[in-house]
């Protein structure tokens, strides 16, 4: 079996080294795939956790984009949503012929189309990949829509990698369009949960909105679901803004204008600067301490609008 056809023997470059290059480097590292990564933060003094866990897990960082590219089977690109696009270019020159090129990045449907002229110019396969939920509950078997014409040759050498790869369609966009108009609603509730419990604490009428939600929603754990919104967005704010901004190009392609997701893009990059402040406490590199009350992240927000 040639390296070709044998993802076993690929050697996989990751685009971006954070949480979900890191996930996707250990899961792979123990099925002894090669590994190799770059990320614009390693060469910075907050790249020095990024580089300790890649040695220590045997991934070798490389010093650009192009270097990665250029010795490449698979690369996985998970970079920033804005990033997703100059990323791609960046690769393209170096990328060899035949190198599978799979968008992890949650762009626009135009995006992704912008990016994928840059890497099947090249010679390049270049293939969308749409992360339906949060990565690190699931690892490496987060549900993931392909697209593109690459798409279904590419799923079944991502599900003996583990992934838990489908084909959404063999044209490029809808796989992201899906993943796009999802985040509407998970990332906006993400928002309007912060919103709304943060002024509902302000009037000390949270248990009274709560009990209301619970009656009209009794699936639903408002507790632990507003902690777990309040820590995510704390975390990864940023990302998720840049996501949503997105988002909001999505449903502009669509002909629509996207209120709704640029006022969550708005909440989340509010949600974020304070972070960068401090406001939450400090924060690890790698970790962040999650609180399992949604109130002490309240009160902190509502005690820096005061200041």
């Amino acid at each position: 079996m040639t390296v070709a056809n044998d993802p076993r023997q690929w050697h996989v470059g990751l685009l971006g080294y954070g949480e979900v290059g890191r996930i996707l480097a250990e899961d792979l590292r123990k099925q002894g795939v090669k590994v190799c990564a770059y990320d614009i933060k390693l060469a910075s003094e907050p790249g020095q956790p990024l580089r300790e866990h890649a040695a220590e897990i045997g991934v070798e960082l490389m010093r650009s984009h192009a270097d990665l590219a250029a010795q490449s089977d698979f690369i996985v690109s998970a970079v920033t949503a804005s990033q997703a696009v100059p990323v791609a270019e960046a690769c393209a020159p170096a990328i060899r012929k035949d190198t599978w090129f799979l968008d992890f990045n949650s762009a626009s449907p135009g995006a992704k189309q912008r990016a994928a002229s840059h890497i099947d110019d090249a010679g390049g396969r270049y293939v969308e990949g749409a992360v339906m939920t949060s990565v690190p509950p699931y690892r490496i078997k987060v549900p993931l829509l392909l697209g593109g014409r690459g798409a279904q040759e590419l799923a079944p050498l991502l599900v003996a990698l583990g992934f838990a790869a489908k084909v959404a369609s063999d044209q490029l966009g809808v796989a992201s369009a899906v993943k796009m108009c999802r985040s509407i609603m998970i990332k906006g509730l993400e928002a309007m949960v912060i919103e709304s419990f943060t002024t509902a604490r302000a009037y000390g009428v949270e248990a009274a909105v709560l009990a209301s939600l619970k009656e009209t929603f009794p699936a639903i754990d408002w507790e632990k679901q507003g902690a777990y919104f309040f820590q995510r967005v704390i975390e990864h704010g940023r990302r998720r803004a840049e996501e949503v901004r997105e988002v909001a190009e999505t449903v502009r392609e669509a002909g629509l204008t996207p209120w709704s997701a640029s006022g969550t893009a708005e909440r989340q990059a509010w949600v974020a600067d304070l972070a960068d402040e401090g406001v939450f406490g400090t924060r690890g590199t790698l970790e962040f301490a999650r609180s399992a009350d949604w109130r002490i992240e309240a009160d902190r927000l509502l005690a820096r609008i005061k200041s």
